[in-house]
């Protein structure tokens, strides 16, 4: 016995302009940024334009992710195929990996082996503005859907990434026009290379959460199961799995121990509807499957397991 719905979620239209929106606003900054290093002379815009390079990358793998999760469950793939989401993450935290071993390698040599040519701080600083505003608009129309859909995650860190990294831009642009120093153009790129990093592992560490089909952060099988014995004639609960397609797709499923006089009385249905009621209630849980069983059935069963 089991609830066929699906969590409405953002995987829709909705999701996919907010990342198409996003796409068109990094890619523009990105042009601007690759035209502004090249007039200024500047590794960091140069690093930050490949940052946003990434970015705009791992945005259009999310809006393909994205659009492949939409489609409808079929008979091989009966929970459909939200599970693209997750692994369109996984790319994106690949890729943000690879571009911080690239600019740190950059930046180190420019260091060690300061490149001849001035850097101009007035463009440079122009440049990074224009960069720092069309990411905080990008960050703001992300914001609210990021909390519900994984993929749209990982886009929201990498603009928040670009975010602060023409923030540092900045600071080095403003440190070269006020001191001349150009070494502050290379540090602001090994910046945006050890900010990645963090970005980067969190992104892993959350689409392996997944993949390993761990319990959803903040959910407990202990505080659920004490949701269910609270219930009227429910006897037991053992045998409980909770996982997650991706984020915010949680799916239940459990054995509950019943009452014989509720069985007798034929009132399983009304108590199989409570207990997905309390699932999407209290934990937000809409997919949740339930295997009623007569209370002796149940405890010869958890004996046995």
């Amino acid at each position: 016995m089991h609830d066929h719905a699906h969590p409405p979620g953002i995987r829709g239209a909705s999701s996919r302009r907010l990342l198409t929106i996003s796409l068109c606003l990094t890619a523009t900054i990105m042009l601007v940024q690759v035209v502004g290093g090249v007039l200024t002379g500047s590794l960091a815009l140069l690093a930050d334009a490949a940052h946003m390079f990434t970015d705009a990358s791992a945005l259009v793998i999310a809006l393909i992710a994205s659009a492949v999760a939409a489609r409808p469950a079929d008979d091989r793939r009966t929970f459909g195929y939200q599970r693209a989401e997750v692994f369109g993450a996984l790319i994106n935290a690949i890729i943000l990996i690879v571009l911080a071993a690239v600019v740190a390698i950059e930046g180190v040599s420019r260091l060690l082996d300061p490149a001849d040519a001035e850097v101009a701080g007035g463009l440079m600083l122009v440049v990074a503005v224009i960069g720092l505003v069309a990411n905080g608009i990008s960050m703001w129309l992300l914001s609210a859907a990021q909390r519900t859909n994984i993929n749209v995650r990982g886009a929201y860190l990498e603009v928040l990434g670009d975010l602060i990294g023409s923030a540092a831009v900045i600071v080095a642009a403003f440190v070269i026009i006020v001191t001349g120093w150009m070494p502050a153009d290379a540090i602001a790129s090994l910046f945006i290379a050890a900010m990645i990093v963090p970005r980067a592992v969190t992104l892993l560490r959350e689409v392996f959460s997944v993949l390993a089909e761990s319990a959803p952060k903040g959910m407990t099988v202990a505080d659920i199961r004490a949701h269910l014995l609270a219930m009227d004639g429910v006897t037991g609960v053992h045998d409980v799995h909770v996982w997650q397609l991706t984020r915010g797709a949680p799916v239940f499923t459990a054995h509950v121990g019943v009452a014989p006089e509720l069985m007798e009385q034929g009132r399983s249905a009304v108590l199989l509807a409570r207990l997905q009621e309390c699932l999407a209630d209290h934990f937000d849980v809409a997919h949740s499957t339930f295997q009623l069983e007569p209370d002796d059935a149940a405890r010869c069963e958890q004996t046995h397991a």
